[in-house]
């Protein structure tokens, strides 16, 4: 099944064109301390979400202060307005990145600094030197389709299926839908078949929709009607030089800040396409030991404290086949809104009975080098830092089995604004 869904009128973008595109590394803005964040983590792997329903309407508070060599500066890419965060998140933070890497990926891994392109020098700072990884640019002025400036410019096609993304994954009362979660999964579930020991094999390079047998594994289960529509996007869009890799990342961060309160991730083109199946095996069981998982992220270069921060896309999650008889039950209250209230109840003695929680969150929750994390995002100030973290990190797992991170493309402002009202 395609999902094909017309709005009457088109979301209009705040012009933010007088910001230089490049000029990011000495704009951008980000937390203090904390990790990267994996996205739909463990059961998104697994199992598929369902449209959202009302929830309660949040306000949210942006993240304001960055570190950078030590100073920091207020970053004017920084959405909505400048939040704070107070001592007790901060320490919590510390304690759960006292063993972050910032571990290279890709091609970063043998570049010479002085053979970086800005795109990759971004990249790199946004791994390894903390920077902010969500970004406020947006196009002034998009050329017509197929005019001559829309084909010398490389974004320029892209905007126009982040339109059409975003027709179909944000619902009519401003959440975002079904399909939205799917894509979601999609990017997570096709970036996170790597590891450090499968080389340049695996990894975001649209496999999992190319490759036929992937989509037949158990933990792809659910995965097929979005698959479908990929597909429907590819025929159309492929003449424009759109790869399938890139599509599917791209997507995951259209839905991702098309959910109220969701993060504006930077997203960059140019990945190459695979139609070899990613190694089998390398997704997590939401039945798993909190070691296991933990171990098993750790050889993506992911850390506790992304990890911990990836399993909060369970915000906007519904299980379907870990309990069947509990089919379309969220992982919190509030599943179609990108909220904080996943750590809490989740942490929480026990659980409400419209929510179901995964064992593998709730043991990961309980670790002792996930548990900081946890108790800091589920703070009355966590979503800022939550944001930041999830960004950060989702940038490290779109770009897993990447080798060409030298050569890619940022187009960051064809994305969606934020929501924070609906």
């Amino acid at each position: 099944m395609v999902y094909l869904r017309l709005r009457s009128a088109r979301d209009k973008s705040l012009d933010l064109s007088s910001f230089s595109v490049h000029r990011q590394l000495s704009l951008v803005s980000g937390l203090f301390l904390a990790g990267p964040l994996l996205f739909l983590v463990l059961p998104l792997f697994s199992y598929s979400l369902s449209p959202p329903f009302p929830v309660t309407t949040m306000k949210a508070s942006s993240i304001a202060t960055a570190l950078a060599g030590g100073t920091a500066i207020l970053s004017a890419a920084v959405q909505a307005h400048p939040g704070m965060m107070n001592s007790s998140i901060l320490e919590a933070l510390k304690e759960a990145d006292c063993n972050e890497s910032g571990e290279l990926i890709g091609d970063l891994q043998w570049l010479h600094p002085a053979e970086l392109s800005p795109v990759a020098y971004l990249i790199k700072s946004i791994l390894v030197d903390r920077f902010d990884a969500q970004s406020n640019e947006y196009y002034g002025y998009v050329p017509p389709l197929h005019s001559a400036a829309c084909a010398r410019d490389t974004c320029c096609v892209w905007w126009y299926i982040a339109e059409e993304m975003t027709q179909l994954f944000r619902a009519f009362d401003g959440q975002c839908t079904d399909a939205a979660r799917g894509a979601i999964r999609l990017g997570f579930h096709d970036a996170a078949g790597w590891s450090k020991f499968t080389g340049d094999f695996g990894g975001a390079d649209g496999s999992i929709v190319l490759a036929p047998e992937e989509i037949l594994r158990r933990p792809n289960n659910g995965l097929q009607e979005i698959v479908q529509q990929y597909k429907f996007w590819y025929d159309k869009w492929s003449h424009f030089g759109v790869g399938m890799a890139d599509l599917i990342q791209m997507g995951a961060n259209v839905a991702t800040v098309v959910c109220p309160l969701g993060p504006r991730i930077r997203s960059f083109v140019g990945r190459r396409d695979s139609f070899i199946p990613a190694p089998d095996g390398l997704l997590p069981s939401p039945f798993d030991p909190a070691d296991k998982l933990i171990d098993l992220f750790r050889a993506k270069t992911i850390q506790p404290l992304g990890l911990a921060a990836l399993l909060g896309a369970h915000s906007t999650s519904r299980q379907r086949f870990v309990d069947p008889a509990r089919a379309g039950f969220p992982q919190d209250s509030t599943p179609g809104v990108w909220d904080v209230l996943f750590y809490g109840q989740t942490l929480a003695a026990r659980s409400a009975p419209d929510i179901f929680r995964f064992p593998s969150d709730i043991v990961l929750a309980e670790h002792p080098r996930m548990f900081p994390a946890f108790k800091a995002f589920a703070g009355p100030n966590g979503q800022a830092p939550w944001d930041f973290e999830y960004a950060r990190e989702y940038v490290r797992l779109s770009l897993l089995g990447v080798f060409n991170i030298n050569n890619l493309t940022d187009c960051t402002r064809v994305l969606p604004s934020r929501t924070f009202q609906w």
